[in-house]
């Protein structure tokens, strides 16, 4: 099953990134499959370093931000436990983790990783279908260069429905920044 969160990592440098990411993980949750392209800061601070924390989370206005890079501040944080790495402090749940393997034979890297550590900072709100469509929205545009631009236009308006009818102010504020950054990319 694929779940889509927020990773946390940092490269040798202690400089923080955080990237949406969505690994395919077991029922227990001890075993992630990560799978960021080899372009991504994601994967050369997982490469490096070979640990992350993946969030659990219910904020879509941060997911968002995260998807297009345009988080003004990175979140609030607080050290992990097992590893090098930053907790974002409003995630529900976090997990940290160490890269097992890497394979890097295709455009998007296979990173098997082990959960060393997990940890519950609150319930989970869960996500309404505006919460859900715009986690759907910023998946889409993290794959413009790779969706022709007609068939995500498409997706995006069938999308921009349900936020229209049951968002609240934090979901249109974060699908009207998916879709100013979606715009200046096919203009």
């Amino acid at each position: 099953m694929i779940l889509e969160g927020i990773v946390s990592s940092r490269n040798r440098q202690g400089e923080l990134n955080i990237a949406p990411m969505g690994p395919l993980v077991n029922p227990e949750m001890s075993q992630f499959v990560l799978r960021p392209f080899q372009t991504s800061r994601t994967f050369h601070n997982l490469k490096e370093t070979r640990c992350g924390v993946f969030h659990v989370v219910d904020d879509v206005l941060l997911l968002a931000k995260a998807a297009i890079s345009q988080l003004d501040e990175p979140p609030n944080t607080f050290p992990a436990e097992q590893i090098e790495g930053d907790v974002i402090s409003s995630a529900c749940r976090w997990y940290e983790f160490q890269i097992d393997t890497i394979d890097e034979s295709a455009d998007r890297t296979v990173m098997q990783a082990s959960v060393v550590h997990h940890g519950r900072i609150r319930d989970y709100f869960g996500l309404n279908r505006a919460k859900h469509a715009v986690l759907e929205a910023a998946i889409l545009a993290t794959r413009i260069h790779i969706i022709e631009k007609h068939d995500l236009q498409t997706q995006y308006r069938a999308l921009a429905e349900i936020v229209k009818k049951t968002a609240g102010p934090e979901e249109h504020t974060a699908f009207n920044l998916l879709e100013e950054y979606i715009s200046k990319a096919y203009a």
